[in-house]
């Protein structure tokens, strides 16, 4: 079965009862870096890692920024702002296409500027010791709404705008840029040609304070295989697994046309430069929430809620406050 191979999600399934192990699989030490430390609850691995994660970043569109006569990608969450705020005056175009019709990429933004916070706030998180409430996390929320929402830096559709139409605006230069995860890209990509891609978008990783690339593993990422008491069944998916991860991989990356997981297995002909790019800045790439907390609420929700003025972003932070809590004292997690 596909699923998210992070510790927010791996739990739900309860792995330790119905998952396989696969910490000795043949597979395993092929993977790289980042996806090393993905599939894994308690210290055993329960997924396979077959696709990469997605990976956060800016998607561009090459003729807005050189009209705007931009030359140097931001380097930082402020220095894309600034970016943005060029573009408004010297192109003429939405800066930013925000997807409040689709909920779900609403949080992208708020999640660049978390990027700072120490691994030692998400230990203290997990252990009910900090909380979704604090400063940072608000501030993050306030600045997203005042400078690119109510700041005129998103197109003015923002709040009904769909998945679909970030991809087509970006491609036409309706709209200069897009935070968004790979997803975007193979929107884009199952309607335009490689060639097209190259020649008209760009994309460059950032986070609050530099240039450095999120991930954000997807279900599409992961696949385990249960724990039935079957042990020929069993032996079966195990086989099943090192064949995909092995002797097939290589037609798998072409048949699908996506990167490798694998350092050894190099990349198939034909991706765009955007999906290159990506794969590049993986390797130091940093986890979103969804990978540093135990359980991942649902704060693109009440991000969307925001922007029809039903909620402040201190109302959001608090949304997310309470659905971390109440899961993880549903899971029985110390401290909650």
């Amino acid at each position: 079965m596909f699923w998210q191979p992070t510790g927010s999600t791996l739990p739900f399934v309860q792995p330790e009862k119905n998952l396989l192990q696969l910490d000795k699989e043949d597979w395993v030490g092929k993977l790289g870096r980042t996806e090393q430390g993905l599939g894994q609850v308690g210290g055993h691995r329960y997924a396979a890692i077959v696709t990469s994660p997605a990976t956060l970043g800016v998607y561009y569109n090459k003729d807005v920024f050189k009209k705007a006569g931009v030359t140097k990608v931001p380097a930082s969450y402020d220095e894309l702002l600034a970016t943005a705020k060029t573009i408004r005056a010297k192109a003429g175009v939405a800066p930013f296409f925000e997807v409040g019709g689709d909920k779900w990429p609403l949080q992208w933004q708020v999640q660049l500027q978390l990027t700072d916070l120490p691994q030692s706030f998400w230990d203290k998180l997990n252990k009910n010791q900090a909380k979704w409430t604090d400063p940072v996390i608000v501030n993050a929320i306030k600045k997203y709404k005042s400078q690119v929402l109510d700041g005129g830096l998103a197109q003015k559709n923002y709040k009904t705008a769909t998945f679909v139409d970030q991809g087509k605006a970006l491609l036409d230069g309706g709209a200069a840029m897009a935070v968004n995860v790979t997803s975007l890209q193979s929107e884009i990509q199952a309607t335009s040609s490689t060639a097209e891609m190259d020649r008209k978008l760009g994309w460059f990783p950032v986070s609050n304070s530099s240039d450095q690339a999120l991930y954000s593993p997807d279900q599409t990422n992961g696949v385990v295989a249960f724990n039935t008491g079957d042990a020929k069944r069993q032996n079966a998916a195990r086989q099943f697994l090192s064949f995909w991860l092995g002797e097939d991989y290589p037609a798998y990356l072409k048949a699908n046309k996506v990167v490798s997981v694998e350092p050894a297995v190099p990349n198939p002909d034909g991706l765009p430069q955007t999906a290159l790019a990506q794969a590049k800045a993986l390797s130091s790439a940093t986890g979103v929430f969804q990978v540093k907390a135990l359980t991942a609420p649902d704060m693109h929700l009440a991000l969307a809620d925001m922007i029809y003025g039903k909620k402040t972003p201190e109302q959001v932070a608090q949304a997310a406050e309470d659905q971390f809590t109440q899961v993880l004292k549903a899971r029985g997690v110390a401290g909650f």
